[in-house]
């Protein structure tokens, strides 16, 4: 019962991952320009969430793949049940989709971890930094 809801479970995670980038562009941008604190404190958090719902959907799709899961398109046209588990993995990001899924991984990767070490920077400066990572994520997402 729960293997035909990992495609579901990746969806979602994927269109949280979208709002949290959504979020993370817009508030600390607006924040930065309008010199409110609280707002350009949303790009962290954001940057972490975006992170952690990135990697869900991600790795229910490597589930997908190692599963056989021929529901899932991506799968269905990319992969066979004859495959090696190495290939089945490989897979993943072996088309344009999942390419694209591992770049949003990546850069969602490295912006959160941008976030954890802003240490002494000016906020104005992290809020931008954040707000233009979010715009970038925002962009990679919309490729879907």
């Amino acid at each position: 019962m729960f293997i035909k809801l990992i495609p579901e479970i990746g969806h979602f995670a994927l269109i949280i991952a979208l709002l949290m980038a959504m979020v993370q562009a817009v508030m600390p941008l607006a924040g930065a320009a309008t010199r409110r604190p609280l707002w350009m404190a949303y790009g962290q958090p954001m940057a972490a969430g975006q992170f952690v719902f990135i990697a869900i959907a991600y790795a229910c799709l490597t589930a997908s793949y190692m599963l056989d899961d021929f529901s899932v398109a991506n799968v269905a046209n990319n992969s066979n049940s004859l495959l090696p588990w190495y290939y089945k993995f490989s897979a993943v990001w072996g088309n344009h989709e999942g390419s694209v899924l591992l770049w949003s991984f990546m850069l969602a990767g490295w912006g959160f971890v941008a976030s954890l070490f802003t240490g002494n920077l000016p906020r104005d400066m992290v809020a931008r930094v954040m707000g233009v990572m979010g715009l970038v994520c925002t962009g990679f997402y919309c490729l879907f």
